[in-house]
């Protein structure tokens, strides 16, 4: 690896920012503590700190001595996860119920740790915005940044992403030119029926029996009507009926999601799964109300800046240790937002496979989203070091 020495001596400092975080995690648009930590570390490194885009966001921009030029956006999120954390070591969480199982402490502190770096080496042409985002976690952060005005007040020329990926070697990068992750939807379908005694089954229309049959029907579209060649995911995940044996109920709900990695089979997805739940309800002599709601887009990386970050990988860790055409994941992400905005390219950081974790750890494994996952501290100046070479590159 060609580690910049003055990133890796700074590690130690960068980690215990990371731990701090962590042991004080907040959940979506509730960031305030860690957006004035990061604020308050922005502005004494000489960066002007600008906050309030989507709500508790912050943004640092850093302009280089050799005058104006392009402008390169790199981003982190912040927030955490509604989850009780089964570590016990001493950085573990401190809010009941709260969590960095996702990572995002160590996204918000490795950027920070370039910030510092940047801030110290401004021989570069143009600027540097630092993007601290909330609410990735389902609240589309990314979407809110961009609605307040994140890039007309920064217009950058791209904006790059990170995240820690665990079961992949720690240290090593993946990417992919083209869908990444997939896009995020989710249905809720009600089966409105009639109700009566379930002795006498013929005097009511039955959301449940009729529920049975949509359930079964859906996974017909993955199968029948959708391309082979095409990815998709339909999973059914909640089903609620009824509230006593002897009483068919008079309606049934029934919820999942939908991930796809192109629009066009989304569509598909959506317009199917109405038509079989409107017509099925119809058969059996009820009636289906139909919420579909568009989460996050799919996450489609762009080609050129997918190369431009694959040369600063290579460089950085060594060839054999990126992977230029990793599998994309149905996982979903909002920074496809900025991607639908600004040229860009969103990469995974190898986290390992969990022997890293401290003494006191859960007895569960070190994956996304898990109360025994923690962060890869070694990371950090892998992770430091890419944002740095990143932006002098760009901004050569």
């Amino acid at each position: 690896m060609r580690l910049l020495p003055e990133i890796i001596d700074s590690s130690s400092a960068i980690q215990e920012i990371r731990r701090n975080i962590h042991a004080h995690p907040e959940l979506r648009f509730e960031e305030n503590r860690t957006s004035q930590l990061v604020a308050e570390a922005l502005s004494s490194w000489g960066i002007e700190v600008f906050r309030g885009l989507g709500k508790t966001g912050v943004v640092g921009r850093l302009v280089g001595d050799l005058g104006p030029g392009k402008m390169i956006g790199l981003r982190a999120d912040m927030d955490a996860l509604p989850l009780q954390e089964h570590n016990t070591f001493s950085h573990s969480s401190q809010n009941p119920g709260k969590m960095h199982a996702c990572g995002h402490d160590g996204h918000t502190a490795m950027l920070l740790g370039a910030a510092e770096y940047l801030s110290n080496h401004r021989d570069f042409k143009g600027s540097v915005i630092f993007i601290f985002q909330p609410a990735e976690e389902g609240g589309a952060g990314a979407r809110e940044m961009i609605k307040d005005g994140l890039f007309k007040q920064f217009p950058c020329d791209a904006v790059f992403g990170l995240h820690n990926w665990p079961g992949l070697a720690e240290g090593n990068f993946g990417v992919t030119t083209g869908p990444m992750m997939a896009s995020s939807n989710t249905f809720e379908i009600t089966i409105k029926g009639k109700g009566g005694h379930a002795a006498l089954p013929h005097n009511s229309a039955d959301p449940v029996l009729t529920g049975v049959q949509v359930v079964q029907a859906l996974q017909s579209i993955v199968t029948r009507n959708k391309r082979p060649v095409d990815a998709a995911v339909l999973s059914v995940t909640q089903f609620h009926a009824g509230e006593t044996s002897n009483v068919i109920p008079d309606s049934a709900f029934i919820g999942g999601t939908i991930r796809t990695f192109t629009l066009e089979v989304l569509d598909l997805m959506e317009q199917r799964l109405r038509e079989i739940a409107e017509h099925t309800a119809n058969a059996f002599d009820c009636h289906a109300e139909i919420i579909f709601s568009r989460n996050y887009p799919p996450l489609i990386n762009h080609a050129k800046e997918v190369r431009f970050a694959g040369e600063v990988m290579k460089e950085l860790v060594g060839e054999e240790q990126v992977d230029m055409d990793i599998d994309p994941t149905m996982g979903a992400e909002d920074f496809a937002f900025m991607l639908l905005e600004k040229p860009g390219c969103y990469v995974f950081l190898g986290n390992g496979d969990g022997d890293h974790r401290s003494v006191g750890h859960g007895m569960g494994p070190c994956h996304l989203h898990n109360p025994s996952y923690d962060f890869n501290d070694a990371l950090i100046p892998v992770g430091v070091s890419y944002w740095v070479k990143l932006a002098q590159r760009y901004l050569a």
